[in-house]
Order: structure tokens, then sequence, then C-alpha cells
């Protein structure tokens, strides 16, 4: 989120604001020819957003990936991104913590 209040989804190359974004789930191989093929076996459109492949460019270390998903793996699917734009085009403020409420820091009270 920009800090002008807009919500802006970085596909890999490109800027888009993620009400434009297509998110889908990639589809099942229809046998080993298709899994092992240089292209897509499926059509891509030009707004279409694959959130299962984001943990591939994350960057995160090998040994870090498993407590990520474990915490935050919601973010790898379509459905929670189409959920954001739910949200998002209902003027609806989505608070995402990095950390479990248990793990937060407290404000204490004067």
């Amino acid at each position: 989120m920009t800090r002008t209040g807009r919500v802006i989804f970085y596909d890999y190359d490109e800027l888009c604001l993620v009400t434009d974004c297509n998110f889908r789930e990639i589809p099942r191989a229809r046998d080993d020819a298709d899994e092992m093929s240089d292209e897509p076996w499926f059509y891509v459109g030009e707004n279409d957003v694959f959130p299962e492949e984001f943990i591939n460019f994350l960057g995160l270390p090998e040994s870090l990936r498993g407590s990520f998903l474990a915490s935050h793996g919601e973010i790898m699917t379509a459905d929670f991104w189409r959920r954001m734009q739910e949200l998002h085009r209902a003027a609806e403020i989505v608070d995402i913590f990095p950390y479990r409420e248990s793990q937060r820091l407290r404000h204490v009270g004067r």
C-alpha cells in the first residue's frame, strides 16, 4: 500500500493495481509432457497472476520457507488475493500484521 492509500500489486516485472489482476490457480498438467514443457500448457492472459508462484520469487532461504509458509501461506493462494480485491472494492481497510497477536508488543497504559 502506498502512503496515499492505493494498493499496488507487484507482478515480477511490472506494477499494476491489485484490482486489475486476474488471480488464478495454475491448472494441473494433463500429463508428463505438459509438466516438462518449456511453455505453459494453459492460456495465460495479460493480467493473469498465479500466487502459488510467489514463493519462488521472494528470495527466502530454504531454511525459512517452511516457517514463512506456516505463518503466511494464505498469500500464496488466488482465493486470498481475490478476497483482498473484494475488500478493496468495498473500501475496507485491511490490517496485515507480520506477527500473531500473542507475539505483538502491547501498549501499556500510563
